[in-house]
């Protein structure tokens, strides 16, 4: 029985080398689509994410605003303004002659009559000068008598024609010469006896002692030039001077004779009357205020010089007028300003036409309606025409009124 052997059969494309080649190739191309696919996955992801942050970022520099309307101040109000009280007559008194403080009779806080000794200056030098002065008088009056004698002798002689009528005119000239020297010699006794009062320092005029700058054995020099310091500073306090700068647009209401009243922190139930005795017929440009004094009766000294004191004039304020908080304003070079919102929701800074004071807030004469949307607590960045983002549901239309005052 004869076997038939059976050969394995290779596969064709197996042997081939081009097969390998092949598959290699589809591999790399299916990798290759693959990374495609995650680089253009990668890049339309990175474009969105940017447009998102740049719309974020455009948005987020939008500034935020919170606004508020202005409040309406009554139709008629009394005119209150802040007051500087000052004494009614004040005066550095220096000495007039160079020595030594001897002794000082009067300090600070006491009050004093006009001609009560302040001081004593102890100056040997002026007591030298005075003696010295007072000899030589007495040398010239001397001098004197003796030429006098000796010109009407020599005029008796003339009589005689013992003499020449030059030896008489050379003699009378001397004497008159002699009398020239007396008076000066007496001018000087009295300048110097001018200076030697001065040793003791009076008060010119009633008040009360602000400051004394000098103690015992202290360098005193004349007059208030050079290094000298003046001795007391001397105020008279009854009546008081009340200045105040009245706003340009309350000064029709102001008059000489107008009765004023001072309020102050420290006495909140009295009232101190005075009345308007003088303004400077005047208005400040730099600030458009007219300076008006007022005189306040200060008999039992109550009042104190230097103090703040709120001043309310008997005249009453007619129209409307608005209030703003001071954190809604803008101080710029041009003046006063307000940050008002438009219905489109931009900026536009109008300038205020300022009035009274009421420490937290402003009357606003000029500048802002009732219906205007007014930023609150505006950056100084703010622009005219900046677009802005209004906190709340309502936008600008849904501002905050504040508390009227």
């Amino acid at each position: 029985m004869t076997e038939t052997v059976k050969e394995p059969q290779h596969d064709l494309n197996s042997s081939r080398p081009g097969g390998s080649r092949t598959r290699l190739l589809g591999w790399f191309t299916l990798l290759f689509l693959v990374f495609l696919v995650i680089g253009l996955y990668n890049i339309l992801e990175r474009r969105s994410e940017r447009g998102v942050l740049a719309q974020q970022t455009e948005k987020m520099s939008v500034p935020h605003v919170a606004v508020i309307h202005a409040t309406p101040v009554e139709a008629e109000s009394q005119l209150i303004l802040p007051g500087n009280v000052q004494s009614y007559v004040e005066s550095p008194i220096y000495a007039r002659t160079n020595g030594y403080l001897k002794k000082w009779y009067k300090d600070i806080g006491t009050h004093v009559k006009q001609g009560d000794l302040l001081a004593e200056i102890d100056s040997p030098e002026v007591d030298a000068q005075l003696a010295q002065a007072r000899a030589d008088l007495s040398t010239s009056q001397a001098n004197l008598k003796l030429a006098g004698v000796t010109a009407q002798r020599y005029e008796g002689l003339l009589k005689s024609d013992a003499v020449s009528k030059q030896e008489v005119d050379n003699y009378t000239g001397d004497y008159s010469a002699k009398q020239a020297m007396v008076q000066s010699a007496e001018a000087n006794v009295k300048r110097l006896e001018d200076l030697e009062s001065f040793k003791r320092v009076y008060a010119p005029f009633s008040g009360v002692i602000t400051q004394r700058n000098c103690d015992t054995g202290t360098l005193i020099n004349a007059g208030n030039g050079g290094n000298s310091k003046e001795m007391f500073d001397l105020a008279q306090t009854d009546p008081l001077r009340v200045y105040v700068s009245v706003p340009q647009s309350y000064v029709p209401s102001i008059r000489v004779g107008l009765k004023a009243c001072l309020q102050l922190t420290e006495f909140p139930d009295r009232r101190f009357c005075g009345q308007v005795v003088r303004t400077a017929n005047a208005i400040d440009p730099s600030n458009r205020t007219l300076l008006t004094e007022v005189d306040v009766p200060n008999p039992s000294g109550t009042l104190l010089q230097g103090e703040y004191a709120e001043v309310h004039f008997d005249a009453q304020l007619n129209g409307k007028r608005l209030s703003l908080p001071i954190n809604a304003l803008l101080f710029r070079p041009e003046g006063t300003m307000a940050a008002v919102v438009t219905p489109d929701n931009r900026i536009a800074l109008k300038k205020l036409t300022v009035g009274r004071d009421f420490g937290t807030s402003i009357e606003v004469l000029d500048g802002v309606a009732p219906q205007d949307a007014v930023v609150i607590n505006p950056p100084d960045s703010l622009e005219n025409g900046e677009q802005v983002t209004v906190n709340g549901p309502n936008g600008a239309g849904g501002a905050q009124t504040p508390d009227p005052k």
